[in-house]
C-alpha cells in the first residue's frame, strides 16, 4: 500500500489567507484591521521606511558627505614575495600561475609584488609592479623581477551628442 500518495494534513492546521479589506462579513474590511485615520491607516507613509526614526532627522542625512569614488582608478592585486615561496624553483610566475594557486582572484587591472615574507628560491616573476624591497629579495635569491608595461587606461564612455532640432526659416 503506497502511504505516500495518500499523506494529508491534520484537519484544521492549513488556514487559508485572510483577505483584508474584502467587506464588512470577512471581518477585515472598510479600514483593513489599520483602524481610523492617522499615519499608521496611511498607504506607506514614512513609518514603514526601513530608516525611519520616529521623525528624528535619520542618518544619512546627519551624516555628512565626503569625498567621491572614482570609477577610473586602476584596480590593483597585491601579492607578497613570501607567497610565492610556493613556487618550485626555476618556474616563472606571471596572472595565469597565480590564479592557478588563488593568490589573485577576479578582476583586477595590475599586479603589484610586495616585499612582506622571505623567498628562498630562484623564480622568474612578471608583473606591473613591484616595491623595492620585493625586487631586492627576488633577485636576492637568485630570481628575476620582469616589469610588464601598464595596460592601457580605461576611458570614459563618449558621451552621446542627440542632435539638435533644426529650425524652420
Amino acid at each position: 500500500m503506497d502511504i505516500l500518495s495518500k499523506l494529508q494534513a491534520p484537519e484544521g492546521s492549513v488556514k487559508g489567507r485572510t483577505r483584508i479589506g474584502r467587506g464588512v462579513g470577512s471581518g477585515l474590511g472598510k479600514t483593513s484591521g489599520r483602524g481610523q485615520k492617522g499615519q499608521k491607516a496611511r498607504s506607506k507613509g514614512n513609518i514603514n521606511k526601513l530608516h525611519f526614526q520616529g521623525g528624528q532627522t535619520p542618518m544619512q542625512r546627519r551624516l555628512p558627505k565626503r569625498g567621491f569614488r572614482n570609477p577610473l582608478a586602476a584596480i590593483v592585486a597585491n601579492v607578497n614575495v613570501g607567497d610565492l615561496d610556493r613556487f618550485d624553483a626555476g618556474a616563472q610566475v606571471n596572472a595565469e600561475s597565480l590564479r592557478e594557486h588563488r593568490l589573485v582572484r577576479g578582476r583586477f587591472d595590475i599586479i603589484k609584488i610586495l616585499g612582506t615574507g622571505e623567498l628562498t628560491k630562484a623564480v622568474t616573476v612578471t608583473a606591473h609592479r613591484f616595491s623595492k624591497a620585493a625586487a631586492e629579495k627576488i633577485e636576492k635569491a637568485g630570481g628575476k623581477a620582469v616589469t610588464l608595461a601598464a595596460p592601457a587606461p580605461r576611458a570614459k564612455p563618449a558621451p552621446t551628442k542627440t542632435p539638435k532640432a533644426q529650425k524652420k526659416s
